[in-house]
């Protein structure tokens, strides 16, 4: 089982599927656990704005995927797109590969290519495969036919943004987890003064948790707004 990355980065240990509101996204949700066990189609894409999670589903299918004993590998190409493609080379030895944000390489003619033929590996050592891009193939700009093609093996989701009351789910949830409540009136406050990032939701309850362990507060309305200027 190996989860070290050849770039020195590590999975976050948060990023799991019980720690994600799926919202309208369960089907998306539950093919992925399906791959990640090692079921069903051996190929997933799913595409999306940034800050709806993408980042967090594929690295759970890594860690699902590792607790059943499976070798699992993880790469962000927005981390990967400053070295050459040969940082691809070997992949296809994990029985699981996630890798993120490829839309970066559209137009890198060397990238696409090297791509192009990780996915062949990949296949035939029957192994799986789950990437995720900003919108779909045809709109990412890649100058590969093949690769195109090579990316609409499989599965496709869109992943589908979430409403308020499952972004205040997804906060009250975070902040379970961290060991503290956010009150639905103080979650209502959020939702209405903040943006609806939840990449920015969660940094700022990271700040408000510290806070509130220094000031040994609750997280009320007018603690909050103290703590962020509000």
């Amino acid at each position: 089982m190996n989860q070290q990355l050849p770039l020195g980065l590590k999975l976050r240990s948060s990023a799991r599927f019980e720690n994600f509101v799926a919202g309208d996204n369960q089907e998306l949700v539950d093919q992925l656990q399906r791959l990640a066990r090692g079921e069903g189609d051996r190929f997933f894409l799913c595409h999306g704005d940034e800050g709806l999670g993408k980042t967090h589903l594929l690295q759970a299918c890594c860690h699902l995927a590792a607790s059943r004993g499976c070798s699992a590998g993880y790469l962000s190409l927005n981390d990967a797109v400053a070295l050459t493609p040969h940082v691809l080379e070997g992949w296809e030895q994990f029985d699981l590969v996630s890798l993120d944000n490829v839309q970066v390489i559209a137009g890198r003619s060397n990238w696409e290519e090297a791509m192009f033929h990780l996915y062949n590996r990949i296949r035939d050592r029957e192994g799986r495969l789950v990437v995720s891009t900003s919108a779909a193939p045809a709109q990412c700009g890649f100058e590969l036919p093949d690769l195109v093609s090579r990316l609409g093996w499989g599965l496709t989701y869109q992943v589908a943004p979430l409403d308020d009351s499952q972004r205040l789910e997804a906060l009250q949830l975070r902040a379970r987890q961290r060991g503290c409540e956010i009150p639905d009136e103080t979650g209502r406050f959020l939702m209405r003064r903040m943006p609806r990032d939840m990449p920015v939701l969660f940094e700022m309850l990271d700040r408000l948790d510290e806070a509130s362990l220094v000031a040994k507060r609750r997280l009320t309305v007018p603690f909050v707004k103290s703590v962020l200027g509000l």
